[in-house]
């Protein structure tokens, strides 16, 4: 069976506690073990330890999930793009699907828990058919 990790970012813990719950059942209902969930204070901190999962033998590819809130500033946006940029340069050279489940910027906590679901299966299901398709499936 193929091996995925987890990290998830914490700081909306009840929208991560949720998007964690529904990508753990989307890897079962997708023939994925989770060999490793990761739990960081925010979507910023999700690099380096995506990195370290990501360099293991035993992990064939990882989902990372969170929710990133729009405040008074534009910091949800830096952190969101920041993220996005290094979780994608991650994936490149490790070779490993990342699925991607982090919804934002610009959106509001209501926004965020109607999108706790969607974006965890989503990201799960495609690091799914990612790892698939590199096995010539």
């Amino acid at each position: 069976m193929l091996k995925i990790g987890i990290v998830v970012s914490d700081f909306h813990k009840g929208i991560s506690a949720n998007m964690l719950k529904f990508a753990k059942q989307a890897a079962e209902e997708n023939n994925l073990e989770v060999a490793v969930v990761v739990k960081v204070p925010g979507a910023f901190d999700i690099p380096l330890p995506l990195k370290r999962m990501l360099a293991r033998d035993d992990i064939d590819g990882a989902v990372v999930l969170g929710a990133v809130v729009q405040g008074e500033t534009s910091h949800d946006e830096i952190v969101a793009y920041t993220a996005a940029e290094k979780i994608c340069q991650l994936s490149l050279l490790s070779g490993k699907p990342v699925g991607y489940g982090i919804s934002g910027p610009r959106m509001s906590i209501r926004q965020a828990k109607e999108r706790e679901k969607g974006f965890a299966v989503r990201a799960v299901e495609a690091v799914r058919r990612m790892l698939d398709a590199n096995l010539g499936k």
